[in-house]
């Protein structure tokens, strides 16, 4: 479904992602995995089109070429990025944040009908519709900022760090969602250092170190694997 093969990105003379290749089926849950400033947010900026890459690589969804695509379009072509930070408008609704989330013209028909599936998904934001986003906790505002990327109707849902700075429990509850999403038939490309949790949910890995790809396989074999088990579960 998705491929992006050959991806370099850097910044000034740091090559922050060296030579990537990586793919998504349908319906399919990857996830790359690696410590602080392997390069994991770098690669996802990289293929989205939110920050410049090299011109050998590749990047396409459905056999389409993403390369020329600008980063405003690439919601129009189906893929919703959920960026690290979460990035919502803290000012304004979580109603309101859903309906700015529905704005791409592959959106705009049957929004009545999503928005009412994508509350059944999170039933706290239900309840809370009508409060300002920067009044809600940090779980409540990443449920907002996923909530807000699946109301533009994608088939590719990009997530930066979704659990980062959140408490066990909230982590908990918002990997349960995410199951949830994946059943609905969305596919994901998971950046995450919650490496348990993020096995548990993926159909197949890759492991980011210092910009190249070190170890890649379906998540049974990456939470088996020594080099994964040593890097980032301590054993």
């Amino acid at each position: 479904m998705f491929d992006a093969r050959n991806i370099s990105l850097r910044y000034g003379k740091h090559l922050a992602v060296d030579d990537v290749s990586i793919s998504v089926g349908e319906g399919e849950c990857v996830v790359i995995l690696g410590a602080n400033g392997a390069g994991k947010s770098s690669l996802l900026r990289g293929i989205s089109r939110m920050a410049p890459i090299d011109p050998a690589g590749r990047i396409t969804l459905r056999g389409a070429d993403l390369g020329a695509v600008p980063a405003h379009r690439i919601v129009e072509e189906g893929i919703a990025l959920v960026p690290e930070g979460r990035g919502v408008f803290t000012e304004m609704t979580v109603e309101d944040n859903l309906w700015l989330g529905s704005n791409p013209k592959r959106a705009r028909a049957d929004n009545e009908t999503r928005r009412g599936e994508i509350l059944a998904l999170f039933p706290r934001l239900a309840e809370r519709r009508k409060q300002r986003v920067g009044t809600m906790s940090g779980g409540e505002q990443q449920m907002v900022a996923i909530a807000r990327a699946l109301m533009s109707n994608p088939d590719l849902l990009f997530l930066d760090e979704p659990s980062l700075g959140l408490a066990p429990i909230v982590v908990k509850e918002l990997f349960a969602t995410l199951t949830r999403i994946k059943e609905s038939g969305v596919s994901m490309l998971l950046v995450e250092q919650n490496v348990t949790s993020s096995l548990a949910l993926a159909d197949r890995g890759y492991v980011l170190e210092a910009g190249r790809i070190t170890s890649e396989g379906t998540a049974r074999e990456l939470s088996s694997s020594s080099v994964v088990m040593e890097a980032f579960l301590g054993h």
